[in-house]
């Protein structure tokens, strides 16, 4: 099992690796987290930076720093999803023609002006 997380891990990273040479931007962190199935705020995000070794100057991450870590944030199940009540609030508070669905147009207008 700890193989296929370690894989899962090594994918989510090399979709921010730009460069290919094994390493991300340290502000790209959150967002392979998150796509890991895991929501930290942003101070666990930071702490969480505070246990990776960061050797690169310019604030670059590497895997082999980021997969231990990673890993073991996934078998311990830290950063559990937001609750489904939660999120269908927050929809239900969006769609406020109460029609089922957001527009594109009614989303960008309320992640750009709200």
């Amino acid at each position: 099992i700890v193989a296929e997380i370690e894989k899962k891990i090594t994918e989510a990273f090399e979709v921010f690796d730009r460069e290919s040479n094994k390493t991300v931007d340290v502000r790209e962190i959150g967002c392979i987290v998150r796509s890991l199935g895991c929501f930290p705020n942003e101070a666990e995000v930071q702490e969480l930076l505070a246990q990776i070794e960061v050797e690169e100057p310019g604030g670059f991450i590497h895997l082999e720093q980021f997969l231990p870590v990673m890993t073991k944030v996934l078998l311990e199940r830290r950063f559990w999803p937001i609750p489904e009540d939660v999120i269908l609030h927050a929809f239900e508070a969006l769609d406020e023609n109460k029609c089922g669905y957001i527009t594109k147009e009614d989303l960008v207008k309320h992640l750009t002006e709200e």
